[in-house]
């Protein structure tokens, strides 16, 4: 079953995301997984949000591959990154229908 990885981010240092996003982007695809929503605009229609946050979505095949994506050692070159100060965000995993 596809699985998600849902986050939403707010970007604290530009230079820092600079360097992030190529490195999330082929790990991401190292393992099968591709960008649904990366960042655009956003209409929140209920509810209060923060602006300054993006939605990133990716789909990975199953939950097994987001998993594995999220624990995989080139993941975990840009989680480096992003713990440095690149961005904040929460980040959740969800099963598809």
């Amino acid at each position: 079953m596809t699985a998600y990885v849902i986050s939403e981010v707010k970007i604290l240092d530009e230079k820092l995301i600079a360097q992030y996003r190529p490195l999330a982007a082929a790990s991401i695809e190292r393992h099968g997984g591709r960008y649904v929503v990366r960042g655009g605009p956003v209409d929140c229609v209920e509810g209060e949000r923060d602006p300054d946050r993006a939605f990133v979505v990716v789909k990975f095949p199953d939950m097994a591959k987001a998993k594995a994506w999220y624990a995989s050692p080139d993941y975990a070159e840009a989680l480096k990154v992003r713990s440095a100060g690149a961005l904040e965000r929460t980040l959740v995993f969800v099963e598809g229908v």
